[in-house]
């Protein structure tokens, strides 16, 4: 079976599971019209904002859902189309999702925080058609439309305007009477942009198996979720594989109720508060969040409630381990995936032992391993890349557009991680460090590229090269070397004129904390970015 059962040991628990993958499948089913079609008036989603809270029933997204997809077909969304998603956690966000799995459509969710030229290239290179967005994220998309040939309609949640059609008024006059496409389990989803350390950033393309793939692992970090009372809330954002795979939609195929609510800038306080009020007992927390709310004083006077809390795209260290037992009254289960294949291992506590600083055992129906460079597999206590069979559930289709680099990503049957680590004789993995240049940084992977393509597109500049340095909260900041163009000198005033030109083009979240003027920029003989000897000098105190 697919899902898993309480066992007395992670061995038992992957001895017992087998993948049980249906010959036809699709998410908006599994998510929410099994549901509606079951208990009708279930409670579904909980959406606190400013005017209050409003809750609605897996009956009321179903028939909502339906709607939005006549509407959608009815602008010339088909199957295979891609719709974006350019909203925070929202109930239109969740509709949209809904909508185009029932047409066959295939979902680009983007980050809010993107900036117009982050948005340029992903909405671009995955041919988006139809975009639903909001007020605040419109111009923004009126500043690139130009550039998006393929962009045929912009519908806002927030009503008409000279950029966009009206979302509500729309999905109102549409039937509800739809007839869900027929898809099977390898048949396109989403896609997820992942960055890299050159070129663009990469769409991973994702089946609709990959919530099935998903399911053992949240299970058990989750502490064998679901259980009478459950309830789901994460600060992270639903256009994240945390958000959406790990929360968002297993919440709703096990019927429990999720919480929609995401907060422009993380404050602990609210975090904690809006748990006790809305309930909320299971949470994915990223790392740097849960560093935040180590700061607040005596959590436990806001009332909150947990049953589990999940983290990953970090180590959290034992101290914030030893914090969460604290606050929590519980042990705080790490997990590791990628974009590209998510939640391939965890940790259970009420199960096994947790080993500081590990991020677990592989979860049922995932097989990793280490592997040399020649992709031969190593013995406990060896140093290698982590690896994951291609052979699970939650595995990618391939990169959107990018067979190349689909076929670079394996060897043989395993996909490499880009990801140095070990594990232990009792099957325990442990993280090194990442073989390229990607920037872990708040739980984001940063693709250094980007960064550096942004910066020398500013006349100022010659050419960029960005690195992560450590942290002590964010694991890693970016810093960005810069070479001027000529006649062109540094300044305090250049140094942030140059972290907002970046903020502003691509996303705060991958904005250079540091800009360090330099004369020269290692390279390689043919040109390539030496950033590694800029990591040294920087870590040496040289630069």
């Amino acid at each position: 079976m697919t899902e898993i059962a309480r066992a007395e040991s992670w061995e038992a628990l992957r001895d017992a599971h087998r993948w049980d993958i249906p010959a036809r499948y699709n998410i908006a089913w599994d998510i929410c019209d099994k549901w509606a079609a079951r208990e009708p008036g279930r409670l579904a989603l909980i959406h606190p904002h400013a005017g209050g809270v409003r809750e609605y029933s897996f009956g009321e997204l179903k028939q909502l859902s339906d709607r939005l997809a006549n509407m959608l077909a009815a602008h010339g969304v088909a199957r295979g189309d891609r719709v974006g998603v350019l909203l925070p956690q929202s109930p239109e966000a969740l509709l949209t999702h809904l909508a185009a799995y029932k047409l066959g459509a295939v979902v680009v969710p983007l980050f809010t925080q993107f900036g117009a030229d982050g948005l340029l290239y992903r909405i671009g290179h995955s041919g988006v058609s139809a975009l639903v967005t909001d007020d605040a994220n419109l111009p923004k998309i009126a500043e690139i439309r130009d550039g998006l040939g393929g962009l045929r309609h912009v519908f806002s949640v927030t009503g008409a305007s000279d950029h966009a059609l009206p979302f509500w008024p729309l999905l109102e006059k549409a039937s509800d009477s739809l007839a869900m496409a027929d898809t099977g389990p390898d048949d396109p989803a989403f896609i997820s942009y992942t960055s890299g350390t050159t070129g663009p950033p990469k769409g991973a393309l994702h089946g609709h198996r990959v919530l099935l793939g998903h399911v053992p692992g949240v299970q058990a970090v989750h502490e064998f979720f679901p259980r009478p009372g459950d309830r789901m809330w994460t600060p992270a954002d639903w256009a994240w594989m945390g958000g959406l795979c790990n929360i968002a939609m297993p919440s709703l195929r096990f019927g429990v109720p999720l919480v929609a609510f995401r907060m422009e800038r993380f404050d602990p306080e609210e975090a904690f508060a809006l748990m006790a009020r809305h309930g909320v007992r299971n949470v994915f927390f990223p790392p740097t969040a849960l560093k935040l709310m180590r700061r607040v004083e005596n959590p436990g006077r806001f009332g909150h409630a947990l049953r589990s809390v999940g983290s990953g795209g970090e180590s959290l260290g034992a101290e914030t381990v030893e914090w969460g037992r604290e606050a929590f009254g519980l042990t705080i289960n790490e997990f590791y995936g990628q974009t590209e294949c998510n939640i391939v291992l965890a940790n259970c506590a009420s199960i096994m032992e947790v080993r500081l600083g590990s991020m677990g055992k592989p979860t049922p129906g995932s097989d990793v391993t280490i592997l040399d460079a020649e992709g031969n597999e190593l013995p406990p206590g060896e140093t290698g890349e982590i690896a994951i069979h291609k052979r699970d559930a939650a595995m990618f289709l391939g990169y959107w557009q990018e067979p190349e680099k689909t076929a670079e990503k394996f060897v043989g049957p395993w996909m490499r991680t880009g990801d140095e680590g070990s594990r232990d004789a009792e099957g325990y993995f442990w993280f090194g460090s990442r073989t390229d240049d990607v920037i872990t940084s708040s739980g984001y992977r940063v693709g250094p590229s980007e960064i550096e393509h942004c910066l020398a597109a500013h006349p100022a500049v010659t050419v960029a090269a960005c690195i992560g340095v450590p942290d002590p909260v964010r694991t890693e900041v970016v810093r960005a070397f810069v070479k001027l163009s000529p006649g062109v000198n540094g300044s305090p005033e250049l140094e942030e004129e140059l972290r907002l030109h970046v903020r502003s083009r691509l996303s705060p979240h991958v904005a250079p904390r540091q800009v360090t003027f330099v004369d020269e920029i290692p390279t390689t003989a043919t040109g390539k970015l030496l950033r590694r000897e800029l990591r040294r000098k920087a870590l040496d105190g040289e630069i």
